[in-house]
């Protein structure tokens, strides 16, 4: 078979892939502007349910809910992340190897089961449901990415930097805000974005500690689901699809995640 001919299939099995992936979301941001609430043809434009959107209260509480504790839960998860990276990467100490293979079961245990165990711990300490508990689950949730985002950036980054640093004079904190941070800084948004988009993303967790009537988006809409569909969720789901890539369009243009051009 000619190089030619692999060429057109190569693009073909990139093309079915990507309409693999963007097809489902594509046809429900479209019938999220369809006037029928039960997706009939012909499509017949309309803004009814954006309308809708915009005057149901519960979906926009959850909604500003749901942002906040995903900006808390990048904020504190990312620094944490960051400074543990930095501890791993700069210092050896007893048990480093095993405290570095413990990161990962927690992004291979299932949300379920670590909902669970949350829920469990947290009752038995006496916090409860609530807020600080979802906040803390969704931290612990999102950390991991964030080590080991940053600990793969750190890996490419040149001791004898901070060393030259150093033996100028640097203290150890200059060294690490003027040196390290600036080398590592892709990482660091990388490791942010995956938290938020755990946080923002999070169910499981965020079902089994949450309050009642104290949802955030993603349980909102489960229970909006169990009790009848209506296009009102392809209409939010929308919105975020489009934040989320404008997110990540912004962060891929000012950030070299790919290495030097």
């Amino acid at each position: 078979m000619s190089g030619r001919w692999l060429g057109l299939i190569g693009r073909l099995w990139l093309l079915l892939i990507l309409v693999f992936l963007y097809a489902p979301i594509f046809i429900m941001a479209l019938m999220s502007f369809n006037a029928s609430p039960f997706y009939q043809l012909p499509f017949q434009f309309s803004m009814d349910w954006y309308h809708a959107l915009a005057e149901n209260t519960a979906i926009k509480t959850a909604a500003v809910r749901s942002v906040l504790i995903a900006i808390t839960t990048t904020a504190i998860a990312t620094t944490l992340g960051t400074a543990a990276s930095l501890a791993l990467f700069r210092y050896s100490f007893p048990g480093k190897t095993v405290l570095q293979a413990l990161l990962f079961p927690p992004i291979a245990i299932p949300w379920l089961i670590t909902g669970t165990a949350m829920l469990i711990f947290f009752y038995g300490i006496g916090l409860g449901r609530g807020t600080p508990s979802v906040l803390i689950g969704h931290v612990a949730l999102a950390l991991p990415y964030v080590i080991v985002v940053v600990t793969a950036r750190l890996s490419t980054f040149d001791r004898t930097l901070e060393e030259a640093a150093r033996s100028l004079g640097a203290s150890a904190w200059t060294v690490t805000m003027r040196v390290t941070v600036p080398w590592i800084l892709p990482g660091i948004i990388a490791g942010g974005l995956f938290a938020f988009a755990v946080s923002f993303d999070q169910f499981v967790v965020s079902y089994f500690l949450s309050e009642p009537g104290d949802a955030t988006l993603p349980v909102l809409i489960y229970t909006s689901i169990r009790q009848g569909f209506t296009p009102e969720i392809n209409a939010v789901s929308t919105i975020i699809i489009i934040v989320s890539m404008a997110i990540m369009l912004v962060a891929a243009r000012f950030s070299n995640f790919g290495g030097d051009r």
